[in-house]
């Protein structure tokens, strides 16, 4: 089948068609290190996990990923001289915190992840490649400040659509050195109120780089003149992605091929941002909710629509998680543990494959899921143990590519307010009382085993005897999934 990707940039279904046979590079914005990461910062490195996993698992490929830190930026000197902290111990604090976010959410580390900072070298020769082909400038004002000359390219405004003369002025920027208010900075020059340490030397003087230029530098430096896939949030569809495609394409590069943008993360209907005071921390969600729910939170939806965060949003991700592990376990044994590698060569139903060939459409893929679910639940009633088996590796592997199968050890530890260490305290009592009912079973003292079982059932635990021994599971709220 063939996977089809909404392309930003022609706001078009397109077959997706890799630069190089096999192989997939993903060029992906990551987060600016200026605070603590909540769950609408990491919205889209879970989009793009799950993109990367159906490339991989789905097609094949040899994927990629290249994922950057800012950690240079106008918000986070101003955020790290109002706390009284070096700039650069300041954004490695909230690097590392976005690290451990990520890790939380179960989301894979990327195949590289640079620095801004290491990369000046990259990006000055870039500069030296716009100002020779009459693209950009140095300011005549002796400032240090270079910036792209938008006038001089006509396909600027292309990636979203926006005619020159309705722009506004660049605000990135002081404009007394340029030649045009909307012309956007490529590189800023020192400041007297800014930190030494914040800037490099470069052929026009001392200073750092623009936010811009940083991406499409690292971007050539690690996936070539030319890749597949840039992603990021919808929010960065102007300016930053304008402009690193402005500025790559003046300077002769192919850059990427397809746009992909995922939606927000809103709360009461607005952008969940920290200027909002309506933040949803990570490390705080996760002292009451389950990792993997959160994760399915932030999936269970086309990566191009808008997840509207209440009160209700966790505990409803958390009845869905439930219900697929559930089955898994009553399926497989409440022990069961499967990871990556074991559901790697499970045939997908045609029903999720089509899903996810279609723009990576979460939604269908999970109905497929639960399609699966409800006729396992059928065949373990019916006791058709070949048919149970496949449909819960089925399911097993197709939460595997979402990234939320219940059974991988990645969630193992993981579970808010010592849950893990509960359920395995739980898992040895209940053995220990199935062992003792199989025991009365075998000594035909049938009442005793009559009353273990409906002291489990009284303490919401079910124990069902199967062909292959009795197997026990949580009871679930609302009856049994049919």
């Amino acid at each position: 089948m063939t996977l089809q990707i909404f392309n930003t940039a022609t706001r078009e279904l397109r077959d997706f068609e890799p630069v190089n046979p096999g192989k997939v590079g993903i060029y992906i914005c990551g987060l600016t290190t200026q605070g603590s990461p909540h769950i609408g910062h990491l919205r889209f490195a879970v989009a793009f996990d799950v993109l990367r996993n159906w490339l991989t698992r789905g097609h094949g490929y040899d994927v990629t990923l290249v994922r950057n830190v800012t950690d240079i930026d106008d918000k986070i000197l101003r955020k790290s001289a109002e706390a009284g902290e070096p700039w650069f111990a300041w954004s490695y604090l909230h690097e590392r915190e976005t690290s451990d976010a990520l890790d939380t959410l179960g989301v894979k580390r990327p195949t590289y992840e640079p620095r801004a900072t290491g990369h000046v070298t990259d990006m000055v020769e870039l500069m030296e490649m716009l100002i020779e082909r009459g693209h950009a400038y140095p300011a005549s004002d002796g400032s240090g400040d270079v910036y792209f000359d938008v006038k001089s390219f006509p396909e600027y405004g292309s990636l979203t659509r926006q005619n020159l003369d309705d722009m506004e002025a660049a605000g990135d920027a002081d404009p007394r050195g340029k030649n045009d208010p909307r012309d956007f900075a490529l590189w800023k020059g020192r400041k007297d109120d800014e930190p030494a340490s914040a800037n490099w030397p470069t052929p026009w003087g001392e200073g750092r780089p623009g936010w811009h230029l940083e991406c499409s530098a690292m971007a050539r430096r690690w996936l070539g003149d030319t890749f597949d896939i840039h992603g990021g949030g919808i929010d960065l569809r102007f300016p930053h992605h304008e402009n690193e495609q402005a500025q790559s394409h003046a300077a002769g590069l192919g850059f990427a091929r397809y746009w992909m943008h995922n939606g927000w993360v809103t709360l009461s209907g607005e952008k969940m941002s920290k200027s909002l005071g309506n933040t949803l921390a990570v490390n705080e969600l996760t002292k009451t909710v389950r990792p993997i729910v959160v994760r399915y939170y932030l999936s269970a939806v086309h990566y191009r629509s808008t997840i509207e965060y209440t009160p209700d949003s966790l505990a409803e991700a958390a009845a869905a998680v439930e219900r697929i592990e559930g089955f898994l376990r009553r399926a497989l044994g409440a022990d069961a543990v499967l990871t990556s590698d074991d559901v790697a060569g499970v045939e997908l139903p045609r029903a999720f494959v089509e899903a996810m060939d279609d723009d990576i459409n979460v939604s269908g893929a999970l109905a497929a899921c639960f399609d699966a679910i409800r006729e396992g639940n059928t065949a373990i009633d019916e006791a058709d143990v070949e048919r149970v088996e496949k449909l819960a590796m089925q399911v097993a592997a197709m939460t595997d590519v979402l990234g939320v199968n219940p059974l991988d050890p990645q969630w193992s530890g993981r579970s808010a307010g010592g849950q893990d260490e509960a359920m395995d305290a739980l898992g040895a009592l209940v053995e220990a009382l199935v062992e003792q009912r199989k025991a009365a079973r075998a000594a035909k003292n049938f009442e005793a085993a009559d009353t273990i079982r409906d002291q489990l059932a009284d303490a919401g635990v079910v124990v069902e005897d199967t062909p292959d021994g009795a197997r026990w599971s949580l009871a679930r709220q609302g009856g049994k999934d049919n």
